[in-house]
């Protein structure tokens, strides 16, 4: 499997909750960081876990995958029925088919204000 399929077979497993199949594209020792709350996961189990555990609610729907090599970007759409639209643009590095670091960046869109300085330069979304 490319590093590109491998990335986007883990959106679909995990938008099917197919936890095995989500455990099966990590490896063993993988390292996810999602720098803006500031937490590590280290370990298959321990991103496969946090995942299924997860309050249930939500639908994954991916915008863009782009591969350069081992190394694969997601940008992923994730409504939740109780706490709203979540995006995470994702930077994932695949190796033999299997997924061995990430770096996630969650937010929500919109949740962060726009400095009124900027007013004259941008447009809303």
């Amino acid at each position: 499997m490319k590093p590109v399929e491998t990335v986007r077979a883990l959106w679909e497993r995990t938008q099917q909750r197919d936890w095995d199949g989500v455990g099966a594209l990590l490896a063993e020792d993988a390292v996810v960081e999602w720098p803006v709350s500031g937490e590590r996961i280290v370990g298959r189990d321990n991103y496969v876990r946090l995942n299924a555990e997860y309050p249930e609610g939500w639908t994954i729907r991916v915008l863009r995958l782009v591969a350069d090599g081992e190394e694969v970007v997601s940008e992923v759409e994730v409504p939740h029925a109780e706490s709203g639209l979540h995006r995470a643009a994702s930077f994932w590095t695949v190796r033999d088919g299997r997924i061995v670091r990430g770096r996630e960046y969650w937010s929500m869109p919109g949740s962060d204000e726009a400095p009124r300085w900027r007013a004259a330069y941008v447009q809303p979304m």
